[in-house]
């Protein structure tokens, strides 16, 4: 996996989250800016998605579990989605800290990932 790639995931989905939770809390609903920063996560989620398939044609493969690094990528693909529908579906400022609990969540992921993808030995 490419390093620089994994950091940016892991900042968006930081900064997505951290703003969601501050306008959460703050008593905002779901706009426009935590939807977006939302779907912001998602896109690079879809974009690891396609590196993590096309890596192996070009020599780059897994240390550790290709189960346990590909259940992780469909299990963060899937709660920026379900957190966005409840949201939209919700709107409330509650649904919008879940939002940013979401995005925190992903960023673990993200590097718990590249850790299966590049260390040995797990």
């Amino acid at each position: 996996m490419i390093e620089w790639f994994t950091w940016l995931q892991v900042g968006v989905a930081v900064l997505a989250g951290v703003l969601c939770l501050f306008l959460g809390l703050f008593g905002r609903v779901p706009n426009d800016l935590t939807m977006g920063a939302t779907a912001l996560v998602e896109l690079l989620l879809v974009g690891q998605l396609v590196v993590s398939i096309a890596a192996p044609f070009a020599g780059n493969t897994a240390s550790g579990s290709l189960l346990e690094f590909y259940t992780y990528l469909v299990s963060a693909l899937i709660v920026p989605v379900a957190a966005a529908a409840w949201a939209l579906i919700e709107r409330s400022r509650w649904s919008t800290v879940i939002l940013g609990g979401a995005c925190l969540a992903i960023a673990v992921m993200v590097y718990r990932m590249f850790q299966i993808w590049t260390v040995q030995g797990l």
